[in-house]
């Protein structure tokens, strides 16, 4: 083709990436790679090898070592060994090995982002452009914030040896996102790569050597599944950070219930891409361009479900399918591609059964006329249409460059079909009217909310996810709040085991005596709060309440699996609640205090049955105080507004997580209970609590408070028992968001175990004693940084 004829076709030609470097890196090792273990390289412990191949043209590039339990034991102990002598360094002389680390990163900026490239098989530009930029960028954000540790985080400790577990999408990213916080806050590392793309992560092991990074605070076994297998389950590592699928996200969570490793999971997607009808529809193309065909679809938050205003969906399409020809797919080395390769075949195999699935299920399925490289994994851009909400393709994540259509015709119906899904990671909402789209934003179950762009990151904006897409935050300063707990949490002492009774036949309301013992006329029996309504139990069955010296002091109803459905029914009910102001939440708090302060002296005498008058009148007093305290907080604890290096705010919201479940602690009877409910009442959530099984009396003086304070129906709901028993059901129902658990260390286990199955978040004080009468330990933020998941939505500026 002649000059002139390549300047009217404006066609790209070939502009390959040279891997020479590379190469000599790969030709420095031998091809062959071992575990990065207390600072040094050392041979698998099994002698075993496995290799990681280069997805554009499935040729080998090494073989690494496969780690076994001994090797994970190896890496744990030097993380250990280091840990102490890493935490007693100075702030700055941490912060200086975190930038060191970010200067070498752009120092080896090409090496990496072609290692990247041939070991994921994304193109180059995203590798180059996108990636690795991004992991310089989070150790340097990172680095500043260890000088700020003791300013902003003064009575927090870092955790201690973390395990942490990544993908395969964006291998050295997702390394940086992990390894900069925990590092950034004191604690050391045990990482395993992926298994399919293990090289970048070991040539940071040689950034960390360059850097002088002291022996066996970061470490690097290689290796399957049972690698990490070995890893989470290790009984020397405090804390688990995983990124993957949301099967294995379960199988971590079930694995770590029964000990004290603390656990963030990011988990997996199905984001929504909601454009409206006044949207620019070539910029949402461009836009959706990046939402779904970025890194081949292999990304947790790709927007794989596009939902068009039904007006626009016509016109919509047609653009896209234009833009979707456009598009370059071949060898991700040359800089001209757009799509390169699917990261190995078993994945490519998946998305050509899930398409297949959808076709079946109705969808229409359209792809560019493209030619597909005779060696390697790739998959041409797909658009499937006519996609009904329930199909395989709408609901399951496919981790591909597959985009599954769909109209809708109201901003109601869009927001109803966008939380359709299990998982809540990210969104995108398109439309030129900002009102609309903070509107639908807010109402999104998702963690990120993109508005008029989409995939943008920053070390500064947290990313994470709600529902089954996991829990906990990956950058900004809720972030590095997943690495650290508070200094007294951390040594606190066990509570003692309870037994727990589980009569077969309970006492019934007309048979409570017990032969044999003197006991006065039955001071009352209370029922069940339910609804904002007094609620019989359904079992007919109650419980005695005795006093300390054996006395009857009442019966409680004996709730049951029922009891705890309706709670739930009249929680997700009380949507008043949720929707009320935090000033109008704030002023119902206020004026429960106030009614409690008119019956102190009542509620104290008969609390004193159970716990003496000294506790007593201790804890009447300092539940006012209490709820003073979060009725202060209600309309203050506010998010925040992050500059990210683009034309774009984030707007870090503090959001109600939903319906919370909690079991009360049994030691304070009245303050336990109002140190655990009021937070979560406070920044809007509903509420299922069960009450102290050793004073569940004090639900009549609970429900008379909350009757005369104008708080809704249904946004507490009080359901008295057998803790374990009630514990079960909270935690196994799918309609409960979230579980706290303040009990000895057998029911913090149980509450984390059982609740696998829509991976609520959990909270327990992992069977610790707390000093409910300490407002410092008792009440505040670390509370409600529990009660509460930040949402990022960012917002683009300027023309």
């Amino acid at each position: 083709m002649s000059i002139a004829e390549k300047f009217v076709n404006m066609e790209y030609g070939p502009a390959p990436e040279d891997s020479k470097e590379v190469a000599a890196w790969l030709g420095r090792h031998g091809h062959r790679f071992q575990h990065f273990i207390g600072g040094g390289w050392q041979a698998p412990a099994a002698g075993e090898y496995f290799d990681t191949l280069d997805p554009s043209n499935a040729e080998k590039l090494a073989s690494v070592a496969q780690g076994a339990v001994a090797d994970i034991d190896a890496a744990v102990k030097a993380a250990r060994a280091a840990s102490s002598g890493w935490r007693a360094l100075t702030p700055h002389a941490r912060a200086l090995y975190l930038y060191t680390i970010a200067r070498l990163v752009q120092k080896h900026s090409r090496l990496l982002a072609v290692l990247e490239t041939m070991d994921n098989g994304k193109p180059i530009r995203e590798s180059r452009d996108i990636d690795i930029p991004l992991v310089a960028r989070h150790f340097y954000h990172h680095a500043g914030w260890v000088q700020l540790l003791e300013q902003e985080f003064p009575e927090y400790v870092a955790c201690g040896v973390v395990g942490q577990i990544i993908p395969w999408n964006f291998p050295l990213l997702m390394l940086a996102w992990k390894i900069a916080p925990a590092l950034a806050t004191g604690n050391t590392v045990v990482l395993k790569p992926a298994e399919f793309t293990p090289l970048t992560a070991l040539a940071f092991a040689e950034i960390c050597q360059e850097a002088g990074l002291p022996a066996g605070v970061v470490n690097i076994v290689t290796g399957d599944g049972s690698t990490g297998e070995a890893l989470v389950k290790h009984p020397d590592v405090d804390k688990i950070a995983f990124t993957g699928s949301t099967e294995v996200g379960r199988a971590i969570r079930a694995a770590t219930a029964t000990s004290h490793k603390r656990l963030s999971l990011e988990l997996g997607g199905k984001s929504p891409f909601i454009v409206f009808e006044d949207a620019d529809l070539d910029s949402t193309v461009e836009g959706l361009v990046d939402g779904i065909w970025f890194n081949q679809g292999q990304v947790c938050c790709a927007g794989s479900r596009l939902l068009m205003q039904e007006s626009i969906a016509e016109a919509l399409l047609a653009k896209i399918q234009d833009r979707m020809s456009t598009l370059r797919i071949g060898a991700p080395l040359d800089k001209a591609i757009d799509i390169g390769a699917i990261v190995a075949r078993v994945q490519l195999d998946r998305i050509r059964k899930l398409v297949d699935q959808g076709v079946a299920d109705g969808a229409t399925c359209w792809q560019p006329q493209v030619t597909l490289p005779a060696r390697g994994f790739y998959y041409p851009p797909t658009l499937l249409s006519n996609v009904h909400p329930t199909s395989i393709v709408a609901q399951q994540e496919i981790f591909g460059p597959v985009l599954a259509a769909m109209t809708f015709r109201t901003p109601a119906e869009a927001v109803e079909l966008a939380n359709n899904t299990v998982y809540g990671l990210a969104a995108c909402v398109w439309s030129e009217s900002v009102n609309v789209a903070l509107h639908v934003a807010a109402q999104l179950k998702a963690g990120v909310v993109w508005v008029n762009c989409t995939n943008l990151f920053d070390a500064s904006c947290g990313f994470g996810g709600y529902r089954e897409s996991g829990y906990g935050r990956e950058g900004g300063r809720e972030g590095l709040l997943e690495y650290m707990e508070p200094a007294w949490f951390k040594n606190a002492p066990l509570l003692p085991a309870v037994k727990t009774p589980a009569p077969l036949e309970p006492e019934s309301e007309e048979d409570s005596s017990t032969p044999g013992i003197d006991t006065p006329a039955i001071d009352r029996t209370v029922k069940l709060y339910i609804g904002g309504k007094q609620a019989r139990p359904d079992s007919g069955y109650s419980m005695e309440v005795r006093a300390a010296d054996g006395r009857l002091l009442g019966e409680a109803p004996l709730g049951n699996r029922k009891d705890i459905r309706n709670a739930v029914e009249a929680a997700r009910k009380a949507v008043a609640w949720a929707k009320a102001t935090a000033h109008n939440r704030a002023q119902v708090l206020y004026y429960s205090a106030e009614n409690l302060s008119q019956r102190r002296d009542e509620i104290a005498h008969r609390l004193a049955a159970v716990v003496g008058e000294k506790q007593a009148a201790a804890e009447v007093d300092l539940s006012i105080e209490r709820i003073f305290s979060y009725a202060a907080w209600a309309d203050k604890f506010d998010g925040a507004v992050h500059n990210p290096p683009f034309r774009n705010v984030a707007i870090a919201m503090n959001e109600a997580i939903g319906t919370v479940g909690v079991i009360c602690p049994r030691e304070a009877p009245l303050l336990g209970f109002l140190s655990l409910v009021m937070p979560v009442l406070a920044v809007g959530n509903t509420v299922i609590a069960v009450p102290s099984e050793a004073y569940p009396l004090i639900t009549g003086d609970l429900y008379q408070l909350f009757d005369t304070s104008d708080l809704p129906g249904g946004a507490l709901n009080i359901v008295t028992g057998y803790t374990s028993q009630l514990l079960k059901t909270l935690a196994e129902h799918d309609d409960i968001d979230a579980l706290w658990c303040f009990g000895d260390e057998a029911s913090a286990a149980a509450a984390k175990a059982m609740s696998v199955g829509n991976l609520k978040q959990v909270w327990t004080n992992e069977g610790r004693a707390i000093d409910w009468f300490n407002p410092r330990l008792a009440e505040g933020r670390w509370f409600l940084e529990h009660a509460t998941q930040v949402k990022n939505i960012w917002v683009p500026y300027g023309e």
